[in-house]
């Protein structure tokens, strides 16, 4: 077992636990008593990470544009995920990389773009009923930046084709690994099969965002839907594709385990990337191309705006109200660590 699992199987069983310490609280009213442990901080625990996932959200917020936007994916093809899930940083990271020169590449031509784009992408590797289905999601603005720094916007509220993108992609993907000495193990017609590559359009970009901000800071299964486990198996509750109707699957504990940790990534993979003029180094122009387009697209700065209004606050809330008489809870004093501190 890579090192990575073996350090998420540890954090996940020690989580909020009397091994990692915590504190006790008691209620001055009716002297109830809780006890709150560390959580393990490890990003791929079902119970951490909530929080850094809302005030990533809220950082992205503000620097949507007022302009349509659209949603890429690219998804690798079956043939390579068995290579992929043996060598995540070379696949992950080819995947994000080629992906992202392709759909650049593209919108310089100006049938489409004609200038320079913007792309914050976010690594997903599960399917809804936890299989490995690796792909990459791109929030993508309806428009770019020229050589003279004005805006660009598409035509037709169309970005791309999707089909001369999937050629581009792949044409990438195959000489990116040409040099690897995995390139022998992967058969020749995964080359001229089409690859998957999907493009929509996703209103002002808001609603793309929360679905993209549980990726991140979430892992391939949450505790809610784990109905059941007796010992020997486990049933979770999944959607299929398609589908508003919730299913059982169950699995012997030792695939559920192994269908969980084929999504833990590498130690300090960065599984959001940022492109074009979203990258770090051109973000600080954001402000400037908000005011360009205000006028092109106000009432979509409105909408935006009263948004950001609307959003509740999000702040610590420690520490936590009575369960019994809602009265708030005192620190008592803190239960020390059982001979490891979290990641």
């Amino acid at each position: 077992m890579l090192p990575s699992h073996l350090q998420a199987m540890r954090d996940v069983e020690c989580c909020r636990t009397v091994a990692l310490g915590g504190h006790v609280y008691s209620c001055p009213e009716c002297e109830e008593v809780q006890y709150q442990y560390h959580s393990c901080r490890n990003r791929h625990c079902p119970k951490c990470q909530g929080r850094k996932g809302e005030e990533w959200l809220e950082k992205q917020q503000d620097n949507l544009l007022p302009v349509p936007y659209f949603l890429l994916t690219f998804t690798l093809p079956d043939e390579l995920r068995i290579l992929a899930r043996s060598q995540q940083r070379l696949f992950y990271s080819t995947l994000f990389r080629t992906s992202a020169a392709a759909a650049k590449r593209l919108a310089l031509d100006p049938k489409y773009v004609g200038g320079q784009i913007g792309m914050v992408g976010v690594l997903h590797t599960w399917g809804r009923d936890l299989t490995f289905h690796p792909h990459v999601h791109y929030l993508v603005p309806a428009g770019g930046i020229g050589e003279d720094g004005e805006w660009l916007p598409v035509r037709n509220n169309f970005l791309f084709p999707v089909k001369a993108l999937s050629k581009i992609f792949r044409a990438k993907f195959r000489d990116a690994l040409q040099e690897e000495d995995c390139f022998e193990d992967i058969p020749s017609q995964v080359w001229k099969k089409d690859w998957v590559v999907h493009c929509q359009q996703v209103g002002r970009g808001l609603g793309a965002l929360k679905y993209l901000a549980p990726y991140i800071f979430r892992v391939a299964i949450s505790n809610r839907r784990i109905v059941r486990f007796d010992g020997e198996k486990v049933t979770y509750l999944y959607k299929p594709h398609g589908t508003k109707t919730f299913k059982r699957c169950t699995l012997a504990a030792e695939e559920f385990i192994r269908r969980f940790l084929q999504h833990v990534l590498p130690r300090g993979f960065v599984k959001v990337r940022y492109y074009g003029f979203l990258s770090s180094a051109v973000r600080p122009k954001l402000l400037s191309l908000r005011i360009q387009l205000k006028n092109l697209y106000s009432h979509l700065l409105e909408q935006a705006q009263q948004a950001d209004e609307d959003n509740p606050d999000m702040s610590e809330k420690h520490p936590a109200c009575c369960p019994s008489c809602g009265c708030r809870m005192l620190l008592q004093g803190s239960i020390p660590r059982n001979g490891r501190s979290p990641p």
